[in-house]
């Protein structure tokens, strides 16, 4: 049970804070005093280096992907801030609640990335029973691919799901929506909000199983005298972003957790709907599940 936050851009390169501001950036960080099970970040933007420099290996890369992982709560790691005005076309961020009592090993924290993919989840992937798809040997993913994600979780899985579809030669989105397709005929109450991201485009996937907030969401909100804002727990919002003249230059997506009115211009994405974003455009659609 985790929080997501992704954005793309025109190509503009922005950090954390140009795009929410301080203020929201400081509330979302604060959120890792209860999803305090780790952190991490992908972001997508230019070499600092000229493309083509060669150094005595490989020619920089047109675009890379930088990559931080932690099992430190955000609130208490020092490369949040530091990450949080650093610049990219594109990012993704997730703060980690682990789900269904899975290690807390950097392996297991998010975002997974390869195949030049990265992804975040929230959910937990498990039948009426409780049991969690990472003891389902039976359901059909190649255990290599789940390998190469990195992780070992349900999350992995999932991401394993999707990688296979891409190569399977489908677009970002629509390989999206046939994981879930696949998943749900096994667990078809389970969440599968989750954000992928390339060095092209973000997609961003609204897909809960069950209304409401999980009782042991709402569990450990109370304990920390929050309980209130457990309420929208599976909601995802987006809203335009806007340059200092007010023209439209991308978009951010969130799961719930920091303020978000209408009044900024935040719409909530449907249940079953992704959103699809190029990071070199700034456009976006929305289209069903």
């Amino acid at each position: 049970m985790c929080r997501l936050l992704g954005y793309a851009t025109n190509g503009l390169e922005l950090s954390l804070t140009d795009v929410i501001g301080e203020d929201e950036s400081a509330r979302f960080r604060d959120l890792g005093r209860i999803h305090n099970d780790g952190w991490g970040a992908c972001l997508v933007s230019a070499p600092n280096d000229s493309p083509f420099r060669r150094d005595g290996g490989e020619p920089v890369p047109e675009t890379m992907e930088r990559l931080y992982r932690s099992i430190e709560s955000s609130v208490h790691d020092s490369m949040f801030p530091a990450l949080a005005t650093q610049r990219s076309r594109g990012a993704i961020w997730h703060l980690r609640l682990a789900s269904s009592h899975l290690p807390l090993v950097l392996g297991n924290q998010q975002p997974f990335a390869t195949h030049g993919l990265s992804f975040i989840h929230n959910g937990d992937i498990s039948n009426d029973e409780g049991r969690n798809i990472v003891d389902d040997r039976d359901f059909p993913v190649t255990r290599s691919t789940v390998l190469s994600t990195g992780g070992e979780s349900d999350s992995a899985v999932f991401f394993a799901v999707v990688i296979e579809q891409v190569g399977l030669g489908l677009p970002l989105d629509e390989a999206v929506c046939r994981a879930v397709r696949k998943l749900r005929e096994r667990y078809p109450l389970s969440s599968f909000n989750c954000m992928v991201q390339s060095r092209d485009e973000l997609v961003v996937l609204r897909a809960a199983g069950r209304e409401g907030t999980p009782q042991r969401v709402v569990d450990v909100y109370e304990s920390y005298g929050r309980g209130d804002e457990a309420a929208d727990y599976r909601a995802v919002r987006y809203r335009p972003i806007a340059d200092s003249a007010g023209a439209p230059v991308g978009v951010v997506v969130a799961s719930s957790g920091f303020p978000q009115p209408a009044s900024l211009g935040w719409r909530e994405l449907g249940n079953n709907h992704l959103l699809i974003a190029s990071n070199h455009t700034g456009q976006f659609r929305i289209r069903s599940l």
